[in-house]
């Protein structure tokens, strides 16, 4: 299969992030799971994680992360066209937390809509947007991907508990030069493994009871082994697979920015991919695995930390639930 090339270039022009201000060390869950500091870090590459207080929803990270952006590349918030969210944990089943983002904001002639896809969800929204800029309906769109994981964990379930942090990160997008932007894309799904990470009760299928809240059947529940051995190959596939078809070789890469599920993950796609660990970006260790979050927040930080500038090749790779997974090639422009 060729490259997915768009018929004219787009790209990330700004970023932004926004987590929460609570900080939760691996220590602290010793005290309410059976676990250690040790046992954690050498199994996720964790050592703390960010979660919400009660009451704050996924607008209230998504709405500063925006802004930030908004504000690094000098644009009024009404300037934008669009905005797509990425998330798993909106503030309602509906409406859309876009709507919310978009009114708290300001961005007055912006339509928008939620995507979920779990922890593939931003990279779907960021070819979904970047479609909608190429195909010249819209100039300025906003993707954000954002997560309040700590609202669906067990925590009485080490599996999950230690795993997932909250935070929000955002990308603007727009026409760049020619040669920049998304060079490629990979999206794919195989729905008979839904049911390795999922939250069984709150949807049609289920709806909320007394008896599925007794249950905890409204916290995510996973197949830690089924998710290692399934997202190990196929994210490194994808990444291979549009390296290989843009004749481009991993030494080429600046930086391969995997999603943060767990780092032994991450080693190993990027093993597979022949890429020193110094060429991954890595930020699980000081916020877990934040979902759809993941990505945008890892770029923000790559670029506020100057590991990744103008005309620099760079992958992202995600897998997620459903399952999810693919990856996007892009020649950074700014």
């Amino acid at each position: 299969m060729p490259a997915r090339r768009l018929p004219c270039p787009v790209g990330i022009t700004a970023t932004g992030q926004c987590y929460p201000p609570r900080i939760v060390r691996n220590d602290d869950l010793t005290l309410i799971l059976d676990t250690t500091d040790e046992w954690i870090r050498t199994r996720t590459g964790i050592r703390e994680r960010r979660w919400v207080e009660p009451g704050t929803s996924a607008s209230d990270l998504a709405v500063p992360a925006l802004r930030m952006a908004l504000e690094r590349r000098g644009l009024k918030a009404s300037e934008l066209d669009a905005i797509l969210v990425a998330t798993v944990t909106p503030d309602h089943a509906f409406p859309a937390t876009a709507c919310l983002v978009q009114d708290r904001v300001g961005a007055v002639n912006a339509f928008g809509f939620d995507l979920s896809a779990a922890c593939s969800g931003f990279l779907y929204a960021l070819t979904t947007g970047a479609t909608l800029v190429a195909a010249g309906s819209c100039r300025k769109v906003a993707v954000i991907g954002v997560d309040v994981m700590s609202t669906l964990l067990d925590m009485e379930d080490r599996a999950t508990a230690i795993l997932f942090g909250d935070g929000a990160g955002a990308v603007l997008l727009e026409a760049v030069a020619e040669g920049h932007g998304l060079l490629d894309f990979e999206q794919n799904m195989d729905g008979s493994g839904a049911h390795f990470l999922y939250v069984p009760a709150g949807g049609s299928r289920l709806p909320a009871s007394r008896a599925t809240v007794e249950a905890k059947e409204h916290c995510a529940t996973m197949n830690g082994k089924e998710i290692f051995r399934r997202a190990v190959p196929l994210m490194a596939e994808s990444a291979r697979l549009m390296l290989d078809r843009n004749g481009l070789a991993p030494a080429d890469l600046g930086l391969f920015v995997p999603h943060q599920a767990n780092l032994r993950i991450m080693r190993a796609a990027a093993s597979r991919l022949e890429l020193p660990e110094e060429r991954m970006m890595v930020n699980i260790d000081r916020y877990a695995n934040t979902t759809a979050a993941t990505i945008p927040t890892a770029l923000h930080q790559a670029v506020e930390a100057g590991r990744l500038g103008q005309g620099d090749l760079v992958i992202l790779a995600a897998f997620g639930a459903g399952f999810t997974w693919g990856g996007a090639l892009m020649k950074w422009a700014y």
